[in-house]
């Protein structure tokens, strides 16, 4: 009798082993839940975070307003900075004009100084001309055709000549062909020769 209770008791111990084996694996694939509801089949325990460690100390509270504050300063400066840049950048820039101005003028100058100068030569050269071609001409002719010219080219033909007899070593006929001009012309050529 105590074999046939033994072997019931075994038998009891193993379907209760099978059925808690089955049980578990039922739960380790899926189709049963009882890791909720038994505490041993849990794993790992959730963390459970404090909610007041979330929020800053006084400490960090005021840290965090310091470099808050330092960063509004900051910003305030580069502000600063580049309202001074765009400043500098618009006097460099109207500075910048101003030159571009000052050279086109210059430019207009120059351009106007070598048509002088161009057109100068050119008067010099006819003045040239005109100095020989008087010089090889007999002086009652030549008194004529230069009473019609203005009083400037007048007195920078005579000039030319006296130049180019100076050059040639001859003796200049200006005063000769002063005398023969009407004596009102003669005295203006004269007095303008001693004041040009």
């Amino acid at each position: 009798m105590r074999s046939d209770k033994m072997k019931i008791l075994y038998l009891v111990i193993l379907i209760f082993f099978i059925a808690v084996s089955g049980v578990m694996w039922l739960d380790y694939i899926g189709l049963v839940d009882l890791s909720g509801k038994m505490g041993f089949l849990r794993g790992k325990p959730e963390l459970v975070i404090d909610a007041a460690g979330d929020e800053p100390t006084l400490i960090d509270r005021e840290k965090l307003a310091k470099e808050q504050q330092a960063l509004v300063s900051r910003e305030e400066e580069l502000n600063k900075r580049e309202t001074l840049l765009k400043e500098k950048e618009n006097e460099f820039l109207a500075e910048q004009e101003k030159l571009a101005e000052q050279k086109r003028g210059l430019e207009i100058e120059q351009k106007k100084l070598a048509d002088q100068k161009n057109e100068h030569a050119g008067y010099e050269k006819n003045i040239r001309v005109l100095a020989n071609k008087i010089a090889n001409m007999p002086p009652e002719e030549s008194v004529q055709i230069m009473t019609g010219w203005d009083d400037p080219t007048i007195i920078d033909v005579l000039r030319q000549m006296d130049v180019d007899a100076d050059t040639e070593g001859s003796t200049s006929i200006t005063s000769y062909l002063i005398t023969l001009m009407p004596r009102e012309k003669a005295s203006r050529i004269m007095y303008l020769m001693t004041q040009l």
